[in-house]
């Protein structure tokens, strides 16, 4: 199947949509699963689609997840698949993913007496923004049959070609953001006694939120806080009126939920109170942490160890502070996402995610299809 594969992932890679607009990607999808004579839904949650695949005997269910979304990144890679879209590209790997997805419902569709129970498959939208998890949760995606369990999978750069890394409990980290903009009192630089300085406060406010991780959080947790902008003042010699900052906050442990954005304000409050300036503060919750179910962590390593070549090809400690909306479906039922090491610098193929030369071996797309219909094979008995 792997010229298939490589077939599928080219064209969805020439054709990227962004979160909620893939329209394209979907009407493709779609009709390789009419081909196939595979059942689905399509337009859920927008633009996402969901497949039933049914084996020969009474079984469990077992849903397996592919993201379709695209970055709104102008690609710099000289290949005959560039993104044929100005400005967006896939720089991520999800149209690996649908590829593989649509790899493993082709070979299950033809192999029903390999397997006992449904297979269901989501096609899901918007995982790089807003979110397309959870609006599909919501539709029902994860009802009529019931789910049991769920996986699903990342080609990741950061994991050398022929490796998979899986683990139980925290894999990725819970996402949040906020904005928070300073309101002072302008005036001359050369009369500062006259002003409320925007820049002053808020560079009060950007180093003590350092302290949060620093002095606030237990030292064996993990946790990040990140100022990634600001933005003030017009001139060298006017003092800034205002003041914008945004920021991220990562974190693995679910209990801490609920104490950053308490934190924050409590700092930013504080600074400002003791500067006669006030704030406006918008905190984002985005996903929670990714958290995979023990068992299913221990079914996909073990179907790991059959499918890489050594045993140094599972990777355990694999976690990331990155964010991902499968978190959700992780939330809802028991289940494992785990990353399919997809790098091979010998080809100029390890740039990092999100990169605008970002591309992956296509030789994972296989391996990824091989995983989950083993996965299926052990699951489904």
């Amino acid at each position: 199947m792997e010229s298939q594969l490589v077939e599928w992932r080219r064209r969805l890679h020439q054709h990227p949509e962004l979160g909620f607009t893939e329209h394209l990607t979907a009407r493709f999808v779609s009709q390789k699963l009419q081909e196939w004579g595979i059942e689905h839904q399509t337009g859920i949650a927008q633009t996402g689609i969901v497949a039933t695949i049914e084996g020969d005997r009474m079984g469990p269910v077992l849903a397996i997840r592919a993201d379709m979304d695209a970055l709104p990144i102008q690609e710099e890679n000289n290949v005959p698949y560039r993104s044929q879209h100005d400005g967006i590209m896939h720089a991520c790997g999800h149209d690996g993913h649908t590829a593989i997805a649509l790899g493993t419902a082709f070979y299950l569709s033809q192999h029903r007496q390999d397997f006992a129970g449904t297979v269901k498959f989501i096609f899901q939208p918007a995982e790089e923004g807003p979110g397309g998890a959870k609006p599909m949760i919501e539709a029902g995606v994860l009802k009529n049959p019931d789910v049991d369990a769920i996986i699903g999978l990342h080609l990741w750069n950061n994991l050398p070609l022929g490796t998979v890394g899986v683990r139980h409990g925290a894999l990725m980290a819970a996402s949040e953001r906020f904005q928070c903009k300073i309101l002072g009192k302008g005036g001359h630089g050369a009369m500062p006694h006259q002003t409320l300085d925007a820049i002053v406060i808020g560079t009060q406010v950007v180093n003590a939120l350092q302290t949060i991780v620093a002095r606030n959080v237990d030292p064996i947790e993990s946790a990040v806080v990140t100022v990634g902008m600001f933005q003030a003042g017009t001139a060298f010699n006017v003092i800034a009126d205002s003041a914008k900052m945004s920021g991220t906050v990562r974190y693995f442990n679910p209990q801490l939920a609920g104490y950053f954005s308490q934190r924050i304000e409590q700092v930013i409050a504080g600074i400002c109170q003791s500067h006669g300036a006030q704030y406006e503060l918008d905190y984002q919750p985005l996903y929670p942490p990714v958290i995979n179910n023990s068992q299913i962590a221990e079914l996909v390593r073990s179907v790991a160890e059959e499918v890489v070549e050594t045993p140094t090809g599972i990777v355990p400690e694999c976690q990331t502070m990155g964010g991902e909306d499968m978190s959700f479906f992780l939330e809802a039922v028991p289940g494992c996402y785990f990353f399919l090491g997809s790098a091979n610098p010998s080809k100029d193929l390890a740039y990092p995610h999100h990169h605008p030369r970002f591309d992956f071996d296509e030789t994972v797309l296989a391996m990824g299809v091989e995983l989950f219909v083993r996965c299926v094979e052990k699951f489904c008995q």
